[in-house]
């Protein structure tokens, strides 16, 4: 088994997940970095990417199969991290999704929208923690880790019903961001007297494919390169922030309401 610090990033093919991996493979440190999947090619395909951009990177990369709404591929994917490497060092829950725009746009309905982004976000978070605890515990320095949007996506609309279509709906997605908090409080409550450090963590507006706007349209809208919020987790997986722990933080701080 090897010495080094052990890091899983679910949904870390792409998005914020890729640039975590990118930010972590740059440092001067070997960490064994484990990309999330939910497809094992775009695993691979990830990996292939980062050894070709930093082929002098001191990291051991990997991908595992893992979609955090099968039970079964959560399971497997622990296996897979226990028969490897034996242990856990640092979980970053970065698999998530928004379903607004599907249920904005009738594909989706209310209740199968936010029942879906619930599953996805706070669910799926919260048991692929507790699949994982085991392996935290068996970490000399276990960690765990689960935005500033502009004034025209906080705007209040007119007054009427139905209220029209807006570019970026993110009702059911920030109820499941709220919920994940309140989950967050709960595992650092759970896991104190562990020693594992938990936290939430707000990487900001990025342009990444969340939101199904593709990143012109988001970087229009203002949103940061996914690079800052890739570095801004790397710090938190050196032990940055560990004066927020138990927190929703983001860059400046606290993360207010």
């Amino acid at each position: 088994m090897s010495s080094a610090n052990t890091i899983l990033i679910t949904g870390g093919n792409t998005g914020l997940g890729l640039e975590i991996v990118r930010a972590l493979s740059k440092e001067a440190v070997s960490y064994n970095i484990i990309i999330g999947s939910r497809n094992l090619e775009k695993g691979i395909k990830a990996v292939t990417q980062i050894q070709e951009e930093l082929p002098q990177s001191q990291s051991k990369l990997s991908t595992v199969q893992i979609d955090v709404l099968s039970d079964d591929s959560i399971r497997g994917a622990v296996e897979y991290v226990a028969s490897t490497f034996g242990k856990l060092d640092v979980l970053i829950n970065n698999a998530g999704a928004n379903f607004d725009h599907d249920i904005q746009g009738g594909k989706l309905s209310q209740r199968d929208g936010w029942n879906l982004a619930w599953n996805t976000n706070v669910t799926g978070a919260h048991v692929t923690t507790v699949e994982f605890v085991p392996l935290l515990l068996q970490s000399a320095s276990p960690d765990y880790s689960s935005s500033q949007v502009f004034a025209v996506i906080n705007a209040s609309p007119e007054a009427g019903w139905p209220k029209p279509q807006t570019l970026n709906p993110t009702e059911s997605y920030r109820s499941s961001k709220a919920g994940l908090n309140m989950m967050m409080r709960q595992w650092y409550r759970i896991l104190k007297n562990d020693g594992v450090k938990v936290f939430a963590v707000s990487p900001g507006f990025l342009a990444t494919g969340l939101a199904g706007l593709g990143e012109e349209t988001l970087r229009k809208m203002g949103a940061r390169d996914p690079a800052i919020g890739g570095n801004f987790v790397k710090d938190v997986v050196l032990g940055k922030r560990d004066a927020d722990e138990g927190k929703a933080i983001y860059i400046q701080g606290i993360q207010p309401w």
